[in-house]
């Protein structure tokens, strides 16, 4: 039976999208992305090799597939032609038989990137150029892929191929029961309309940005699969209620570049004073073990204990009928466990997550403490085979977020996935 799969960020982003959509592509026909630019990246496993994409989707590196690029998508022409020629660097050459870039979506100019990085501070961009580009395209002014494709310039006419209208070519795919598998970026927390406004990305990467952006019915949606991982991460500034120390101390911390050099001293630390319940190297423990470093940006991520108000915010909006659990392999030393189960603000006990900003900035977590399993298990094929604390550790995330768990992820790599649920897949 064919299906339509989405594929959505629960959390702030970085969940581990790219390594579920790259399992999943397999079996998928065509692979899409609807939303955001190059200020999203997302990393990929395959072997010995790691494949870092901002803008092409994760389907790139599969054969036989078609990918697209769609209306929702903002374009920064230099990037793709850049990832593309990354592909055919390592034998992955693209044609306009397995890529496609919308005709609709819009361009990113040099001038809006520099629009950007003078005024886009306050929120934390990244500086790609994504929300003045968004802006344009509100504002009726934006240059679209299908005005730019005809340009006479080196980089038009290397992308022109792949220039088509996007959304019969999608449709046709479905009506014809071919496996659709959408690729979000970012993260349900980072919405426009229901993230953590104004700290929050320029589109809509929830379920329905992923129909707008691709011009596709919902009824046409099989499944909506949130990816969350184990703790929570987040970039740059915004609230945070379950966050380990403060974002200066990550900032402090610099960039994976300054932190690679002595690893081994910096993961002995933070395990050490993170058992004592240092919570700010609770925080470091995790995110030197997750590697949560920005694959665009390379800045340090804030890291922070499970939240379930936030998941099951993301199961409403999203409507999800399923989900994947990442990271669990980065508990791996630590003895004692939280779960964020509902918020206190103003005395008040809550699991209904406030979508305003100053309710959100008093919200105090209610932790759940939970017995780590202080082992490795990133080679575990088998549910039944983790250790019990892991497996009650799962089992209550799922009760919390009210949705089955289709799969569970200990490690990077394609083979380190455990299907716990394959109704909800291919």
């Amino acid at each position: 039976m064919s299906k339509v799969i989405i594929i959505v960020g629960g959390q702030w982003g970085d969940e581990g999208k790219g390594k579920i959509v790259d399992f999943l592509a397999e079996k998928a026909d065509v692979i899409a992305r609807a939303t955001g630019g190059n200020n999203a990246g997302h990393t990929v496993v395959v072997g010995d090799k790691t494949f870092k994409f901002h803008l092409l989707p994760s389907g790139t590196i599969h054969k036989g597939k078609l990918n697209i690029c769609g209306n929702g998508m903002v374009i920064y022409p230099k990037q793709i032609i850049k990832e593309i020629d990354t592909l055919g660097e390592k034998g992955i050459t693209l044609t306009e038989k397995s890529l496609l870039i919308s005709s609709s979506a819009h361009v990113i100019t040099e001038e809006q990137i520099e629009k950007d990085r003078k005024t886009g501070k306050k929120v934390g961009t990244t500086g790609r150029g994504i929300g003045p580009c968004y802006m344009a395209k509100v504002e009726r002014t934006g240059l679209r892929m299908s005005e730019f494709a005809g340009h006479n310039s080196a980089d038009a006419r290397k992308l022109a191929p792949f220039v088509k209208d996007a959304y019969p070519i999608l449709n046709k795919a479905i009506d014809d029961k071919k496996n659709i598998l959408i690729e979000g970026a970012q993260g349900t927390m980072l919405d426009i309309d229901h993230g953590t406004y104004p700290y929050v990305t320029s589109s809509n990467p929830t379920a329905a940005g992923q129909c707008t952006g691709l011009g596709i019915g919902p009824k046409k949606i099989s499944e909506v699969i949130a990816i969350l991982k184990a703790y929570t991460t987040r970039v740059g500034r915004g609230p945070f209620p379950t966050e380990l120390g403060t974002d200066k101390q990550t900032l402090d911390e610099g960039t994976w570049d300054k932190i690679e050099p002595r690893l081994d001293e910096h993961m002995k630390e933070a395990e050490e004073k993170g058992n004592e319940g240092d919570e700010y190297y609770q925080g470091k423990y995790l995110r030197l073990m997750g590697r949560e470093y920005g694959t665009t940006t390379k800045r340090a991520r804030r890291t922070g204990w499970f939240d379930s108000v936030v998941a099951k915010y993301a199961r409403r909006i999203n409507s999800l009928t399923s989900f994947v659990l990442t990271k669990i392999d980065c508990f791996s030393q630590l003895k004692r466990i939280r779960i964020c189960t509902a918020y206190e603000i103003d005395g008040k006990k809550t699991e209904d997550f406030p979508t305003d900003i100053e309710q959100l900035q008093k919200a105090k977590p209610v932790y759940e403490e939970m017995d780590g399993w202080c082992c490795d298990i990133s080679d575990i094929k088998r549910f039944d085979d983790l250790p019990a604390e892991c497996r009650k550790y799962i089992k209550r995330i799922e009760e919390l977020v009210g949705v089955p768990m289709c799969m569970v992820s200990v490690g990077p790599k394609r083979s380190q996935t455990i299907i716990l649920d394959d109704r909800f897949l291919f």
